[in-house]
């Protein structure tokens, strides 16, 4: 079919996941725990090089246990960036708490590190600091680690990472999601390894950790009956799950090489085109490029984001718009913003401007050939030659 569907980024099963799977059903070890998730857990922090992780049934749990276990209560603050998939800022609201969202930078498109400065300032002037401070590495590409981080310790501040996009990325050759207090993955069927449905806390903080597991299975106290003195969780990951994660985890090495591949081929076919922006890596970094994303100045290109997004919807072609930013959505009107600037906000530039491209690692060439071929239509350039793949 040469109008078949191309989706932004479906799972891609690598046939290693039935063998752990295979073994859940036969030692009938479905429900949530078992040996699988064990396995899992110890594979994760062999991966990142991080001493304790916990599985969870989504990115979003990982977060909000970090929360809880950064004591993260009603009236209490936390920063958080504003360019980012709701599940960053939810948990803060479950803990009764009031999220201050914080600009992009242009560089990374991650919280902006002059726009946090302002806002610990004003904090710590008001005597009301944060209590956590979540950075989120969008798209793939780690946030300005140093600078943050520089600022977390000077004001005290414990970071949370959610590296829920960014697993298999690097900062100076340490892993994403080791740099915080704690660290979240997501392992989300669009992610670029996935359980299906699935998350990970992870720490070097090892009583923490076990904290984490004792909150996520309900908070059972040792006792021969059921009995719980604090509100818990049923946030565990099933063994069945975590099979398909260790499937996955095999091969992330391979998935990260794909999706950077398939970055290098749209990077050489559009980026002459006038006003076709890419997102590039800081220096001393590797993104995983879990998606590919570029900025649209319709200004010189003549076609607006929008434009192009619209095409490539009624050709079959699964785009999409970048983060909508959170200080814009009606949930949170109410919460404080701190932008890049006075007179720039960058996260709604790059909401305006940017789009999302078809990334998957099992992205078929000549499907990205549809999809490149479709851009190069809207802006009125001729179709690329067959032999454009890189070698």
């Amino acid at each position: 079919m040469t109008n078949q569907r191309i989706l932004l980024s479906p799972p891609h099963m690598s046939g290693r996941e039935q063998k752990y799977i295979q073994d859940a059903f036969s030692s009938n070890w479905i429900a949530p725990l078992g040996p699988n998730v064990d396995a899992f857990e110890n594979e994760i922090c062999q991966y990142v090089r991080a001493d304790g992780a916990v599985a969870v049934s989504s990115g979003t749990a990982a977060i909000h246990l970090a929360l809880s276990l950064l004591g993260v209560e009603k009236g209490d603050i936390v920063y958080c960036p504003t360019l980012t998939f709701i599940a960053s800022a939810n948990p803060i609201i479950y803990q009764g708490a009031k999220p201050v969202f914080i600009d992009s930078e242009p560089d990374t498109w991650n919280i902006c590190p002059i726009a946090l400065e302002k806002a610990l300032k004003a904090a710590a002037n008001k005597g009301k600091l944060p209590k956590a401070i979540i950075v989120v590495n969008l798209y793939g590409h780690c946030a300005k680690m140093e600078e943050i981080l520089a600022l977390c310790e000077e004001y005290g501040i414990p970071m949370i990472e959610d590296a829920a996009e960014s697993l298999g990325s690097t900062y100076k050759n340490k892993a994403a999601g080791t740099f915080g207090k704690f660290g979240v993955f997501s392992f989300n069927g669009n992610k670029i390894i996935t359980t299906s449905g699935g998350g990970a806390l992870i720490s070097n903080d090892l009583e923490a950790i076990k904290k984490a597991r004792f909150l996520a299975t309900q908070s059972r106290d040792p006792a021969p009956f059921y009995q719980h003195s604090e509100i818990g969780y049923n946030y565990r990951l099933s063994n069945v799950l975590a099979g398909i994660g260790r499937g996955q985890l095999e091969v992330i090495e391979e998935r990260v090489d794909m999706r950077r591949y398939i970055y290098q081929v749209y990077e050489r076919e559009l980026s002459s085109i006038r006003g076709f922006n890419f997102l590039n890596e800081l220096e001393n970094t590797r993104s995983n490029r879990w998606l590919t994303t570029v900025t649209i100045d319709e200004n010189e290109t003549e076609a607006s984001a929008k434009t192009i997004l619209d095409t490539l919807a009624k050709n079959n072609i699964e785009g999409r718009h970048v983060w909508k930013p959170l200080h814009l959505q009606p949930l949170f009107n109410e919460c404080d913003f701190y932008t890049h600037n006075e007179n720039v906000c960058i996260s709604e530039q790059l909401f305006q401007s940017g789009i999302c491209l078809p990334s998957g690692t099992n992205l078929d060439i000549n499907d990205q050939r549809r999809v490149i071929n479709c851009i190069k239509a809207v802006v009125g350039i001729s179709e690329i030659e067959d032999n454009f793949i890189i070698q």
